[in-house]
This record gives C-alpha cells, structure tokens and sequence, in this order.
C-alpha cells in the first residue's frame, strides 16, 4: 500500500476507514474512530486524555485558550522551529516573545527564557525540536515560580525521552502534528495530552465552538443537548474537530507508534556513523539521559573548515546520490509578516494599545544565537520506510563528506563533482 512511502501506511488503515465509510458518518454515533485514536493515543503515553484536532496548529491555539491566555498578553517561544509556533500566540491574540538557543542543541535556552519573563508572561512553549526535547527541568522550574503554563510542542518529537520521561509527558500540556512529514500522519491533524482534567477540557471545548455540551470525556448526550433550553456556547471557540476519516488513519498509526519511531531513530543513528570522523559537520547534541527521536537528522556545517559553500556541499551531496538537503526554517521574526507586521489586519497586538509590555526590536541581535546557527544548520531527510532506501542516503553523505575532504586545499576543484 502506498507506492510512494513502502510501509508508510498499512492495510489496517483501510479496515477503519471502511467501518467509518460503511457506517455512513454519523454525527454522535457510529464507530467512534476520534474516541479509539484518543484512547490509544492516551494509552501509549500514559496520560489520562488525549484531544484529536484538526492539525497541530489548532490543538496549539487550543493549549494557549484552555490556559485563559489573553490579548496583550505575552507567550515565550524559540526562535528557531516553524512559524506555526509563534503564529498560535497571535490567533490568540496574544505577543509571542523570542529567546535565543542553546548553542549544542539547538533547542530554546532556560537562560533567555529567564531573562525574558516579564509580569505579563502567561506560558512557555519549548518545543522538541527535529526530536530532541527541550531541556524541560528549569524550564518546569521557571514555570513554577511564576506560575506559568507550559505547553511543549511536540509535533517533531514522538517518543523522545528526557531524563527517562517521555517528552510530552513533562509540561502541563503538550501537542503534537500529524502532518504528512512526522513520525505519525493521517494526512495532518494533531493531538494534545494532558493530566490535568480542567485543561483538557478548555481544550476540546475551544475546538467545537466553546460548546458548553463538549468536555474532556467527549460531547454530552443527544437528549440532554437537544433540549429546547440548552445554552450552547458560554465563550468563544473554533472549529477545530478532527474527522473520522483522520481519525481511523490516526488509530492505525498509533498503533505502530513504536515501529515507526524507531525506524528513524536507525536511520538517524546510520547518519551519526557518517559523520563521525568529520570535523565540519557537527550534530545535534543528544545529552545523556536523552533520546532522540529524530523527526530530522541536523547538523552545523563549518563552511571555513570544509572549504566551500553551504550551496556546494548540497550540490554535490545530490550529485552524488543523496535525497533533496534541507536548510533550516528562517527565525521566525526575520520572516516578513513579522518584520512588517502582517498579521490580523494589521499590527495587532504587538503595537496595539492593549498590549502594555515592551516590544522585542526584530533586529541583529535579539537571539544572536540563534541568528549564528541558523544559516549553518543541515537538515537531512529521515523520512524513509525501508532501511535499504536510508542506507543509500547515509552512503551519500559518507561519499560527499569524502569529496570535500579530497578537495580541501585544492583551489583549482570545483563543485559539486
């Protein structure tokens, strides 16, 4: 099944597609696909819910309600991961701030985040980035003696580990993508887990319109709904529901959570081999009592130390077989919705009246950093469903890492080969 991605998706999932196909789409009955992938979901993480929405940007904006964030208030994220991070503090309303990164592992630092606590901070989001989870103690820490909410953003990190816990598992909620990249996928869609009952709540009422009816156990009867007398909506929410279809996809993954975490975390161990020896192409540091999951394999390349370019080393990796190479996303506020402001019609809120805090200069310097690494950063596809297909891309590496290495110092080659 599945010509493109061998493994990807298995007959299983057409199984629960056609109970959901077959039963005809019921609105509050039929096979309860959305409840078996939560339940499964929950299960495997060892949480007492789990939310399925329509994508992980949703179940994002979801945390940021069900936490009583307002507009005008600030939320702390990374510069560095995708833009989606940030954009959820603004569908929020609310002011994202930016913190600088941990030069080894790439991921957001405890330190900036201290320094950039203010009295309108409301949450944390640290994300697991390309697998690898934040460092989450001091950042709990933090958490706790401000009383922040943390949300971790775990839509790259199924399954990782941080000090023999499962990354997730740590903050007061976490969400997750099931966008076609990640380790799981039903196409996209997303999921939040949570322990605490009242959060979980906000959560999945603000997916479905702020219906009253909706709580962390699902929806409330037909009957008790359907009464002439009930109020529906007591604040304001979206629609952020996932499908049945989604969901039956979902449940077949998570099954195989397992089996497919780990084929990345091989096929990143088979890129560590690679570069082992070379001095140019420095990894993500995975610090002990760490696992990583390797949504992608990253590292830092010294273009001074290899002797050419960004741009020559992915010429001539392709050229030698490997798979399409990767740069890091743009720091999210070097983007131009953020440097010309372009969002919700105009400036609001980071240079609205309602927001009373002092506003971050999006320029050189903010996360200085952040603002090294980025240009330096190497993607490397992990997105393979057999290991011989993986093989070939660690060989391609191995044999460019050996091409530059053979024209270091020789001024008159070219690149790529």
């Amino acid at each position: 099944m599945g010509r493109g991605h061998p493994g990807r998706v298995t007959p299983k999932a057409l199984e629960y597609l056609k109970e959901v196909v077959d039963y005809g789409f019921g609105n509050s009955t039929g096979p309860n696909m959305g409840n078996r992938f939560e339940a499964a979901f929950a299960k495997r993480f060892g949480v007492r819910y789990a939310i399925a929405q329509c994508n992980g940007t949703a179940t994002m904006h979801s945390c940021l309600a069900a936490a009583g964030v307002k507009p005008g208030e600030e939320v702390i994220v990374p510069s560095l991961t995708a833009a989606a991070t940030a954009f959820c503090c603004l569908h929020q309303g609310a002011v994202p701030i930016f913190t600088d990164l941990d030069a080894k592992t790439f991921n957001i630092d405890p330190e900036s985040i201290k320094e950039r606590i203010t009295p309108l901070t409301r949450a944390i989001i640290p994300v697991g980035l390309y697998g690898l989870s934040a460092d989450m103690d001091p950042i709990m820490e933090l958490a706790r003696k401000h009383n922040l909410t943390v949300i971790e953003d775990n839509a790259q990190c199924f399954l990782g580990e941080y000090k023999g816990r499962l990354a997730g598992t740590i903050g007061h909620m976490a969400s997750f993508s099931l966008q076609a990249s990640k380790h799981l996928t039903c196409g996209d869609g997303g999921v939040v887990i949570t322990d605490d009952q009242k959060l979980a709540d906000g959560v999945r009422r603000f997916g479905v319109f702020g219906f009253r009816i909706a709580d962390s156990e699902g929806v409330m009867s037909k009957e008790a709904r359907g009464h002439p007398t009930s109020l529906r909506h007591d604040f304001l929410g979206w629609n952020y529901r996932m499908s049945d279809l989604q969901a039956a996809v979902a449940l077949e993954q998570t099954e195989r959570i397992d089996e497919l975490v780990d084929l990345r975390k091989k096929i990143g161990a088979m890129y560590l081999e690679a570069v082992k020896d070379c001095t140019y192409l420095i990894p993500q540091y995975t610090p002990p009592e760490y696992v990583h999951s390797y949504w992608t394999f990253v590292c830092r390349f010294e273009a001074k130390e290899a002797g050419c370019t960004w741009d020559d080393f992915r010429n001539t990796f392709r050229s030698l077989g490997g798979d399409f190479l990767y740069g890091a996303w743009q720091l999210t506020y070097n983007e131009p919705v953020f440097q010309e402001r372009r969002f919700l019609g105009g400036s609001f809120p980071i240079d609205s009246e309602i927001y009373k805090g002092k506003r971050q200069e999006y320029k050189p310097g903010l996360c200085p950093t952040a603002e090294s690494l980025q240009p330096k950063l190497m993607q490397f596809k992990t997105n393979y469903y057999n290991l011989v297909e993986a093989e070939q891309q660690a060989e391609a590496l191995r044999k460019t890492i050996e091409a530059i290495n053979g024209k270091k110092g020789n001024e008159n080659a070219g690149f790529p080969l």
